[in-house]
């Protein structure tokens, strides 16, 4: 059964690169539930189907102004009943689009240009390399609004530093791409729309000369990383180098080099 087109996300798929557009262009790409929900099946769908690359940017303009506040409006009118609260089950979906985005053995590079806000700035933190037009404006306005940017805070820790968390959340901050690139949060700006596509195409072209287990694993074991001393992991990570280098990719891999060829994957 093939899965149903998605109605808030523009697809194209080039062989082992999919892009995802963010397809709400009258709303800046305000993320509604039914985005979030396709988000979700999508990588899902990619994580099955042999994509290697995942290109996750905006139409018109824009990255995302954030979550739909109509959602949002919705489920505050809805009652609290058998202790479901329908403002907490909202931002959860939200907070699991970006732990399977964060967490995918798939490369994921974010395309950001004009508004990165709230929960978009967020999602921008959990990709493996993020790409900005010149035009690009990142708001983090939830302390402003009197709420707390509750699902994407592990992330901006993760990608930013816990000092630099800080102070964004706490003066509901507000910058373009050069505090972007200075900070960390991005890791290259463009200045205009030709440079923009071509950065996509070197980042693309590098990925794919790496071999596709290789870092799903190193992916992993990056994550893992983040929390555990380096001496905790030294036999964890000579486990995981020796199964890698026994395995087809590392066989592959090292062949080509002594060959003096290309690695299939990368053919």
């Amino acid at each position: 059964m093939s899965q149903p087109r998605p109605s808030a996300l523009l697809l194209e798929r080039q062989g082992g690169v999919l892009q995802i557009r963010l397809h709400r262009p009258q709303v800046r790409n305000a993320m509604s539930q039914t985005m979030l929900v396709e988000l979700l099946d999508t990588l899902a769908e990619a994580e099955k189907s042999g994509v290697r690359i995942i290109i996750l940017r905006g139409s018109g303009g824009h990255f995302s102004a954030g979550a739909d506040l109509k959602d949002m409006s919705i489920a505050r009118a809805a009652p609290i009943a058998h202790q479901t609260d329908a403002i907490a089950e909202t931002n959860a979906k939200f907070g699991h689009v970006c732990a399977a985005y964060a967490h995918s053995p798939i490369a994921v590079v974010a395309v950001l240009e004009g508004a990165v806000m709230g929960g978009a700035f967020g999602l921008a933190c959990t990709v493996d390399v993020a790409i900005a037009s010149h035009t690009v404006d990142f708001r983090l306005p939830e302390t402003s609004l009197g709420v707390v940017p509750a699902q994407i805070a592990p992330f901006l820790v993760e990608r930013l530093g816990y000092a630099e968390a800080k102070r964004l959340a706490v003066t509901g901050a507000r910058f373009g791409a050069g505090e972007a690139h200075r900070i960390g949060l991005v890791h290259k700006v463009c200045e205009n729309g030709a440079d923009l596509e071509a950065a996509i195409a070197t980042i693309t072209q590098q990925i794919l000369a790496c071999a596709p287990g290789a870092i799903a694993e190193t992916k992993k074991l990056l994550r893992r990383a983040r929390f555990e001393d380096p001496a905790a992991l030294v036999e964890h990570a000579a486990a995981v180098f020796a199964k890698a280098a026994r395995g087809p990719e590392g066989e592959e891999g090292m062949s080509a080099f002594i060959e003096r060829r290309k690695p299939s994957w990368a053919s």
